[in-house]
């Protein structure tokens, strides 16, 4: 009989999981989830994200023991992990779902393969989105995610045969043992709790009437914290499955239509868009590892510090100085500054503004996507790799197909915050400092400076930048490249492999009928070691 052993990753959930149905209906099983130590010291990292699994680890652990399947949890480098448990109890089946994460993740995975591959055991994976493995051609990629998102959700499983004697691991030891702490504190209001019955009521309460204002909330970082559906960190950490979230939007839709409930089936059709795309970002990371180091397009090699290219003294203060102002939210442009502050006490900030940083950082400060996305996938708890390295290139400008969206960091200050809402309360030095005056604090004379308790590079820093000059350097770089020739030719070969295709998806909150998707050009989403082996090659 067959003993098999669930390998948990990053889909900590019971219902919608094909491994630990396929469990259920094996010989005796267990459950792993294991505290990987090159997971936390990878630059991706940050304690916050490990406490939202955590949470999610301990109420899966307390949800599969009535049914009988004990959650082993283990510290240490998986292969070495499974090791012990192979020599202790002698399972043949690993089974687990596919991953598509960063390249750590990508060489542990060929680690394992070997080693299963050495003990003749079998290792099982299940996709558990619309990312396709070992994908040929874009063509029809569309199709194909709807099949798969239409397709029966999973029911929890009821029952399985537990191993004799398996020692489950206390969690919170293991985490003692890492030398993390358990939690980061941050507002209650502004973090979703974990977990697959929290996702599911966050879900529920955005489907059921506060998805109403989505379209038109989703820009502004005041708006956002509560009209977005707030459930990024548990499709991250698979604590809600994309199928599941898919159907239940598709059904709200048609129940708000049915009601005549026009504001919320409009708000839920620009959800439901957005999830279409999820995986085809991830898609992109999946086809080509390497995007995570290095440019989608070649030709924009040497074209940032970091590439090789001289420091150019026309920014004022030199990239490092650049990058940790921006990483302190110390800027001198208050909507920059705010957004930065936000994200990094809470984990948490919305597409626009994540996009309005990213901009900021690559063509006002001129830095290079690859430290500034490290910065940012740390902060983030809904960090999700393929999407995150997807979107740092195409915010940069170096993907070499996506249109240049340079952000205006005081235009964006007025349109998003137009009462100063959202910069007073992150940025208190300017708390005091009259609306007139707030986005752009460095036009105050002397006299008011004093007046506000807010003295220019004293209590907040002068513009690191001056943004027109900025933008328009940046402009001049970025068009002058891409207007070379060996640049266009390598456009069309970044299309072909990782551009959107007419795909035959239905309307959103339909089941028939065909529709053409935006361009990759049009969407402002997010969602951040070494070079693993092969990284040219799909996964």
């Amino acid at each position: 009989m067959s003993r098999c052993l669930v390998w948990l990753k990053r889909d900590l959930r019971l219902m919608d999981h094909a491994p630990l149905q396929a469990a259920s209906l094996l010989g005796p099983s267990a459950a792993l989830w294991i505290l990987e130590p090159q997971w936390l010291e990878s630059p991706e990292f940050h304690p916050r994200q490990l406490a939202f699994a955590q949470a999610c680890v301990t109420e899966l652990r307390a949800a599969l023991a009535p049914r009988g399947l004990p959650l082993l949890v283990r510290v240490g480098p998986a292969v070495q992990v499974l090791q012990e448990l192979h020599a202790a109890h002698g399972f043949d089946q690993l089974l687990s779902h596919e991953e598509t994460g960063p390249g750590w993740t990508y060489a542990r995975d060929l680690a394992v393969a070997a080693w299963c591959r050495e003990r003749s055991v079998r290792w099982c994976e299940w996709p558990q989105h619309g990312v396709v493995r070992r994908l040929k051609s874009r063509s029809g990629w569309a199709g194909r995610w709807a099949q798969r998102m239409d397709a029966p959700v999973g029911p929890a499983p009821l029952a399985f045969v537990p191993w004799a004697g398996a020692d489950a691991g206390e969690l919170p030891t293991a985490i003692h043992r890492a030398g993390v702490p358990d939690a980061v504190k941050a507002p209650v209001a502004e973090v979703p709790l974990p977990g697959e019955r929290a996702g599911l009521q966050v879900l529920d309460d955005f489907l059921g009437g506060r998805g109403r204002g989505y379209r038109r909330s989703l820009s502004s970082p005041l708006t956002a914290e509560t009209g977005c559906s707030r459930i990024s960190a548990h499709l991250a950490f698979g604590a809600l499955s994309l199928r599941v979230v898919h159907q239940r939007t598709e059904a709200a839709i048609a129940a708000a239509q049915a009601g005549g409930d026009r504001a919320l089936a409009s708000g839920l059709r620009g959800f439901a868009g957005r999830l279409r795309w999820h995986c085809h970002f991830m898609q992109k990371l999946e086809s080509e590892p390497a995007i995570e180091f290095r440019h989608f397009a070649r030709a924009c090699d040497g074209l940032r510090p970091g590439d090789d290219a001289p420091e150019s003294p026309v920014w004022g203060v030199t990239q490092d100085s650049r990058l940790r102002a921006w990483q302190d939210g110390m800027t001198g442009y208050p909507m920059v500054d705010a957004c930065m502050r936000s994200l990094n006490a809470t984990g948490w900030l919305n597409f626009r503004m994540r996009a309005m940083l990213v901009s900021f950082a690559s063509y006002h400060l001129w830095l290079h996507w690859r430290p500034t996305g490290l910065h940012l996938a740390r902060q983030f708890t809904d960090f999700e790799a393929g999407i995150h390295w997807s979107q740092m290139q195409m915010q940069s400008g170096t993907t070499g197909i996506n249109t240049l969206r340079i952000y205006s960091p005081s235009k964006q200050a007025l349109d998003q915050d137009p009462q100063g809402d959202f910069i007073r309360r992150w940025v208190p030095e300017l708390a005091q400092v009259p609306l007139a005056w707030l986005h752009r604090p460095w036009t105050m004379d002397a006299t008011r400076q004093r007046e506000s308790l807010c003295v220019i590079d004293t209590h907040y820093p002068a513009p690191i930048v001056e943004e027109q000059a900025a933008a328009r350097l940046a402009k001049d770089a970025m068009f002058g490249l891409r207007k070379q020739r060996a640049a266009r030719a390598e456009a069309d070969r970044i299309q072909d492999r990782h551009g959107s295709r007419k795909s035959g998806l239905p309307p959103v909150g339909q089941r028939r009928g065909g529709s053409k998707p935006r361009p990759d050009t049009q969407l402002d989403l997010f969602g951040m070691a070494d070079v693993p082996p092969s990284q040219d090659e799909p996964r």
